[in-house]
């Protein structure tokens, strides 16, 4: 996947969520969308450098949006969880995703479930059909190449793994994909320190079946590719 065409600028602060001010190299100071809703732990330092998509729509508030950020371990992170999905299907349709390669068609946000969730993809195969649901992970830490998730609690994400766990139990084919945004990673693992409730039901959700992927990608200011498998690790 290509980006649009990005600048570059410096951080001086992520706030309220959904904005962060930035300056540019001729000391132009902006205030752009920040497209992720989680804490960002990691994966962002005032003054570190930051990438973003200008917009000539004239109806949006603000001039930019935020797309990829160097992180304080001088990794680099995409930051617009937005983009996961798009890039999963890109590496879906490219084959890239091995155990999920073979598949007939292609659903994105089908409605399934007990509580009423909507699942990002499902996947037709000649023996049925495959949920899967796909997390962004850009959490990362110093002096180790295994990345975690979440970055902040997540009580929706966890109700994603009742819901996958219930297919499984039933014999449906039941997917967690994590998609790892972040460069210089090895492997992935659940966060128990942040949110030791999704670490358990992700183990719990394994246990009954669910398969648990993660893919880890190339990255840099152009382009963010899915490359290669990356390993789970539960018990961490």
């Amino acid at each position: 996947m290509y980006f649009p065409q990005l600048e570059q600028g410096r951080l001086l602060r992520r706030y309220k969520r959904f904005l962060a001010d930035i300056e540019l190299d001729n000391g132009e100071q902006l205030t752009i969308h920040c497209p992720n809703t989680g804490s960002m732990l990691n994966c962002m330092r005032e003054g570190g450098q930051v990438w973003f998509s200008r917009s000539n729509d004239p109806k949006r508030k603000l001039p930019g949006t935020w797309e990829i950020s160097e992180t304080p371990q001088g990794r680099l992170a995409c930051i617009n969880t937005g983009r996961a999905n798009a890039l999963v299907e890109e590496a879906l349709r490219a084959g890239v995703i091995h155990e999920l390669a073979g598949f007939t068609a292609l659903k994105r946000e089908v409605a399934y479930g007990e509580e009423r969730s909507r699942v990002d993809f499902r996947l037709e195969f000649a023996d049925g059909p495959a949920y899967v649901e796909v997390k962004s992970v850009t959490l990362g830490y110093p002096e180790t190449a295994v990345a975690a998730f979440p970055d902040a609690v997540t009580q929706r994400g966890a109700k994603h793994l009742r819901e996958l766990a219930a297919l499984a139990r039933q014999g449906i084919r039941a997917v967690q994909l994590y998609c790892v945004n972040l460069t210089g990673i090895e492997a992935v693992r659940p966060a128990d320190e942040i949110d030791f409730a999704y670490a358990n039901a992700l183990r719990a959700a394994m246990a009954d079946g669910v398969e648990v992927l993660a893919y880890g990608v190339r990255l840099d200011s152009q382009q963010i590719v899915i490359d290669r498998p990356l390993p789970v690790l539960l018990n961490s």
